[in-house]
């Protein structure tokens, strides 16, 4: 029997500022909250789950907000909402944003076109649009 992932937490900086980009731009409902500290945003049949880093790890700079830096380097986490709605309106409406996104893509024998971008402390998030 396979066991359920139910819940990703990623470490961040500043939790309302992340939070409030989810909630913004993906309009993830809360699930439960500690100010500053932790925030559980329902992602569809996940949860995602924000957590204050270490304190001797807030003052590092985030990674780059660009999708083409090195992968190697950078976050090794990948978000993907799958949106019904116009992905390059929605793309566009980040982008009008500040929010860093890359270019559309679609890639041949797959059945949907797709984007990545940066959430503010540089985790790379993927929006989707099946055909």
């Amino acid at each position: 029997m396979a066991i359920p992932l139910v819940r990703i937490i990623i470490y961040v900086r500043d939790v309302a500022k992340v939070k409030a980009f989810y909630r913004t731009n993906f309009e993830l409902p809360v699930v439960e909250e500690i100010d500053d500290e932790w925030v559980v945003l329902q992602a569809g049949g996940i949860e995602l789950a924000l957590h204050r880093m270490g304190a001797r790890y807030r003052n590092t700079t985030a990674s780059s907000a660009s999708p083409a830096q090195d992968e190697r380097t950078g976050p090794t986490t990948k978000f993907v909402f799958a949106i019904t709605s116009d992905l390059a309106a929605h793309r566009a409406r980040l982008e009008a944003a500040g929010i860093t996104v890359g270019d559309m893509k679609r890639y041949e024998g797959f059945p949907y076109d797709m984007y990545d971008g940066r959430d503010p402390e540089g985790n790379v998030f993927q929006v989707m649009r099946l055909d």
